[in-house]
């Protein structure tokens, strides 16, 4: 797969990152608002605009990352493979975190520890970024 000029450069690679975080953030801060106020019906229509939000902003740019940019490093530089490694482990907790909230939503609804796992989707995703933007620019 091609990659596009804005993976390769740190200053636009970085601004794709800033931009969907902050996106992750305020729709989480939207949910957590309408859960502690009591609107379930609204808070799980906002938990499912989250989600969405996650697969196709956050995940479908790690996906682009795997198939093209970090191929294209390690290609080109060998030595770069563990760490490849190591920051694809992160998208794939990333999926696993996503995954695990679709089923304890099935199973319990919108609950604390659905709560809690969405802010673990953030944490990863900020350790993930600082460590993907230091180790490969």
């Amino acid at each position: 797969m091609a990659v596009g000029p804005s993976l390769r450069q740190l200053h636009a690679h970085k601004a794709i990152h800033s931009g969907g975080l902050a996106g992750a953030i305020s729709k989480t801060e939207e949910v957590l608002e309408l859960f502690k106020g009591g609107e379930f019906e609204m808070a799980n229509t906002a938990a499912d605009d989250l989600l969405l939000y996650w697969e196709n902003r956050i995940i479908s740019h790690a996906d682009a990352e795997e198939e093209g940019f970090y191929r294209e490093i390690a290609t080109g530089k060998p030595e770069m493979q563990e760490t490849i490694t190591k920051l694809t482990r992160d998208h794939d907790l990333l999926r696993i975190i996503v995954a695990d909230i679709h089923k304890l939503r099935q199973s319990e609804g919108l609950s604390q520890e659905v709560l809690r796992m969405l802010h673990a989707l953030i944490v990863v995703n900020e350790i993930h970024s600082r460590d993907e933007e230091s180790l490969l620019f």
